[in-house]
């Protein structure tokens, strides 16, 4: 293997499969819920690999809107993991990591450089553009992606379904799902 060349995911079948209940959350001035390719495409990928959604919306390019809609699933017991897409770039209207600061309690700053790393090899140095980032909160876990459909793909193809299946290994994040409120 060369040193880009990832590692094959592996899973473990004798491990049962757990669903993870997410919601969804598309960040952007101009979709609506009949236009949002990229929030439909992920809802499509989440579901035929066996997970729930538990909630989905979109909102406008605000941060105090975005952060109260992520404040308000990381209540909710019934959500495990909010993803976002849109709202990452450089712009000024490009909010979402803020409003992620905003919340987050713990950073998880190995999925903006490995969202970045895999982006690099779709798009070259354009892949710096994006603010991809991802975090732990009160026991909820949330991913911001870019908000192009090619961008969600990757993020959830090459990234999240493996960490969001407890049967992957070596490690995966579902397996410290409950262990997130720990003191």
């Amino acid at each position: 293997m060369s040193d880009t060349t990832p590692i094959p995911a592996q899973f473990d079948d004798s491990r049962p499969f757990l669903a993870v209940n997410i919601a969804v959350l598309t960040v952007s001035d101009t979709r609506t819920i009949e236009t949002d390719k990229s929030g439909d495409a992920l809802v499509a990928m989440i579901e035929a690999d066996g997970h729930a959604i538990g909630a989905r919306t979109i909102l406008r390019d605000d941060a105090d809107l975005i952060a109260q809609q992520l404040e308000s699933w990381i209540t909710d017991p019934s959500i495990d993991c909010v993803i976002t897409t849109g709202g990452t770039g450089v712009t000024g209207r490009d909010v979402t990591p803020e409003a992620f600061d905003r919340v987050l309690e713990k950073t998880i700053d190995g999925f903006g450089e490995m969202f970045r790393w895999l982006s690099f090899q779709v798009i070259g140095t354009s892949a710096l553009q994006s603010r991809a980032v991802a975090g732990v909160a009160r026991g909820t876990y949330l991913f911001a992606l870019p908000g192009s459909t090619g961008a969600v793909k990757d993020g959830w193809t090459k990234i999240l379904r493996f960490q969001l299946d407890n049967r992957h290994r070596p490690c995966n994040l579902v397996e410290l799902m409950p262990r997130l409120r720990e003191v």
